[in-house]
């Protein structure tokens, strides 16, 4: 059984969705990033970079176990693994492929940045709140170009660069978006999130996590903790 050391972000998210898009059977272990779970030395064995998600699997390539961190390398390894959501064609995978480093690149850290300065900074920054907001408007204006033209991101089919993107976008609103000037990037968001196992992968670990509130938690997500020596 794979087993996924996780929690309810959209980083956790893509893989929580993938595992179940693909009915692979796993087990789930919860990493309370907020009460510093990501800096213990079992789960830094396995996420050297102390960042959730991280995967084992004792039926890896040529039958050997294999542990993973990086959600983008892990779901390359589960389309690799299952032969699902990554088409075989060259032309195909590789159109994918730039929508999953988009998401990776761009998508995951400048929505990441707006969700931080508008949400979460102690001191509210115009200059950082404008950049990222701005950035935040922008892409989502690249994706709603692409799927005007296209049902899914890179194309004619649902790949895991659609499941890479979808769990940012759930948090919308505290990245200063208005759905209305974006209706096709909207429609693909609601027919996602309608699907079955986008639903179940949603839920995963859900019931755990609770608002950032406590000056401990912003510490050790925000402060001089992430930058001790390990």
């Amino acid at each position: 059984m794979i087993e996924i050391f996780s929690w309810p972000t959209p980083n956790g998210h893509k893989i929580h969705i993938m595992l179940e898009e693909c009915g692979l059977p796993y087990r789930v272990h919860p990493v309370n990033i907020g009460a510093g779970d990501q800096f213990k030395p079992d789960f830094l064995k396995i996420s050297p970079n102390n960042k959730i998600p991280a995967m084992t699997d004792p039926q890896g390539p040529e039958g050997k176990p294999i542990s993973l961190f990086e959600s983008g390398a892990i779901l390359l390894y589960l389309a690799a693994k299952t032969g699902r959501f990554l088409p075989q064609s060259d032309h195909q995978k590789y159109e994918v492929l730039q929508w999953l480093m988009f998401q990776m690149g761009s998508i995951g850290p400048m929505l990441g940045q707006a969700h931080h300065f508008r949400t979460y900074a102690p001191e509210k920054l115009e200059y950082a709140i404008n950049r990222y907001t701005n950035e935040a408007k922008r892409l989502y204006g690249v994706m709603d170009r692409q799927l005007g033209k296209n049902p899914y991101i890179a194309g004619s089919q649902y790949t895991i660069a659609d499941i890479a993107i979808f769990p940012w976008l759930r948090s919308w609103q505290n990245q200063g978006i208005d759905w209305a000037d974006y209706p096709h990037l909207k429609a693909w968001f609601d027919k996602i999130a309608q699907r079955p196992a986008v639903m179940r992968g949603v839920q995963v670990l859900a019931d755990l996590r609770r608002p950032i509130t406590g000056d401990k938690e912003r510490e050790i997500l925000f402060g001089a903790t992430q930058y001790q020596k390990r």
